[in-house]
């Protein structure tokens, strides 16, 4: 089941080693290891119900249908014991917060979890320290802090420190903000998004000056065209990827415990946004594999969606977690995302291209249906277990839904994972059948698609290669069509990445931008090819994708 290139990942990240850097245990070994260890969390269950739940939680393991989020599989009932996959931090305007704040972020990469901050409370730059009289150096200065902590921080050898940095559109430093990573060298352990407002598009729309507000006192600072700032954003973009935006009044929207505060920030990969301490639980279902004969079982799904559910509420019960205040609102919230990867290879064993309406309308059945399914069994296990502890006055208690989980469904990137798997990545077209792929520690290896070797003998190469639609011979329109379909149908957000050819323009960036606010996504991320000088992905087939 496993083949060599995940072979190789598992032994580096993922298997108990000695001291010499050898794995002590199999791969089979880390199923059951996981397996024993979440199911042994429920001490309502006795023994035997134990040793039953958990030889179900290895066979889904087992048979690489359903994976929980890296962290789980490398810390589970081993002495670190940090399940989660990322975390949202606090940072407020003060010194003392916003360093207490990169202390508990060392703590977090030392546990393999990454972190997403909001720094939009912070005053702008040259604004006045009234304690010292002196001038503030702004948000961008102290990210660069925590940037600086994330390079000295070893995460065991098995995970880089990943951040997301997140200010809002109308901070008075947002062009700082933006055009910080012209500069390849500046913030590498960071992904930065800027959290963009509806009024900021619609002052995009009409045309209109957009005011830039210091939130120490809410004053306008000054007042800026929107065109000439969404202009700006693209053209960033457009030569280093970044920012994303991410669609902050979407997001509230749909803030499932609006009652504990709006959400300001995500984890670095942006399909989560959390509040203040909370923590992200993930696992995906290998949606190719419930393929069967031309069609999804969805019978087969329903149990692995329902056996899923309760193996992420488990992981929260399981975990050790690394700040007391992420274990209390994380069991408060009881937030798991359960998503997909393989979506791609589905759609190939189904016969249908990734860029149709045909592919647009399976993702929605798909998705409906896993989201619908997640909340029965999170239905189910309230009745079991009891609501989360912040049911009462959340959106699920007005609407007399009562969930053991805040939410349950996410999509998540699944980059390792799929490895692990032999499937596509999330909900992304194929990157191309054959390709090189940077893993961690920086070895290249090239690849050839598992799924396209497997279907090579029956068929022809032209037959068989029109069937696999590469990233970039999907338009952006078709990208965001599919992750509109997937966002309409899971409570958190989607992380997906609009490929443009290397001959696309700002212009052509800040059109989608604006398509996808209008689509209502929580989100966006584009990347243009050859826009890096070091891709993690790259094609072997072509010069240019």
């Amino acid at each position: 089941m496993i083949d060599e290139m995940a072979r190789k990942v598992l032994e580096k990240r993922y298997l108990a080693r000695d001291e010499g850097g050898l794995p002590t245990e199999t791969v089979e070994d880390m199923f059951r290891r996981v397996a024993d260890h979440v199911a042994g969390s429920d001490v309502s269950r006795d023994p035997i119900s134990r040793r039953k739940i958990s030889d179900v939680y290895f066979q889904m393991m087992y048979d690489l249908e359903f994976l929980p989020n890296s962290p789980t599989l490398m810390n589970a009932g081993r002495e670190l014991g940090q399940l989660a996959a990322c975390f949202v931090l606090p940072v407020e305007d003060s010194l003392d917060s916003i360093f207490e704040s990169v202390k508990e972020t060392a703590k977090i990469h030392q546990s393999g979890g990454g972190t997403g901050f909001s720094f939009s409370r912070l005053r702008p730059k040259g604004d006045i320290v009234r304690s010292t009289m002196g001038a503030a150096s702004g948000p961008v200065s102290f990210i660069r802090v925590f940037n600086m902590a994330t390079e000295v921080i070893k995460q065991g050898g098995t995970r880089r420190g990943a951040n997301m940095g997140i200010l809002r559109i109308d901070h008075p430093d947002i062009e700082e903000f933006i055009t910080i990573k012209n500069d390849p060298c500046e913030l590498s352990n960071f992904n930065l998004s800027v959290a963009v407002t509806d009024e900021f598009f619609r002052s995009c729309h009409n045309n209109e000056p957009f005011p830039l507000i210091n939130p120490r006192n809410g004053k306008v600072v000054r007042k800026i065209k929107a065109l000439e700032l969404m202009g700006l954003i693209a053209r960033c973009a457009w030569g280093s990827g970044e920012p994303g935006l991410i669609f902050i009044d979407t997001v509230n929207k749909s803030n499932p415990t609006a009652h504990l505060g709006p959400i300001e920030a995500t984890n670095p990969c942006g399909e989560q946004p959390l509040l203040p301490y909370e923590s992200c639980c993930l696992g995906s279902i290998d949606c190719a594999k419930m393929v069967r004969d031309g069609r999804i079982d969805y019978d087969k799904l329903k149990i692995l969606v329902h056996d899923a559910v309760r193996f992420l509420d488990d992981v929260i019960d399981a975990s050790k977690y690394p700040i007391e205040a992420i274990r209390d609102i994380s069991r408060s919230n009881r937030k798991i995302g359960l998503g997909v990867m393989g979506f791609a290879h589905m759609l190939i064993k189904l016969g249908i291209p990734y860029d149709s309406s045909q592919a647009v309308t399976a993702a929605r059945d798909l998705m409906s249906f896993i989201n619908k399914e997640s909340k029965e069994a999170s239905r189910e296990l309230a009745t079991e277990r009891g609501v989360f502890p912040n049911f009462r006055g959340s959106a699920w208690d007005k609407k007399g839904i009562p969930l053991r989980n805040a939410t349950t469904t996410t999509i998540a990137p699944t980059g390792t994972l799929s490895i692990l798997a032999g499937t596509s990545s999330g909900i992304e077209p194929i990157y191309d059948i054959e390709y090189s792929r940077i893993l961690f520690g920086g070895l290249r290896v090239d690849v050839i698609d598992p799924l396209y070797k497997k279907m090579q003998g029956p068929m022809d190469q032209e037959r068989l290669k029109g069937f696999f639609r590469k990233a970039y011979d999907v338009s952006p329109e078709w990208h965001c069509a599919i992750q509109k379909a997937f966002q309409d149908n899971v409570d958190n957000a989607v992380s997906k990445t609009i490929n443009m050819s290397a001959t696309a323009t700002p212009q052509d960036i800040q059109s989608i931008y604006m398509k996808a606010w209008e689509m209502g996504l929580k989100g966006i991320t584009v990347f243009r090819d050859t826009s890096r000088d070091a891709q993690i992905l790259s094609c072997r087939t072509q010069q240019t994708c």
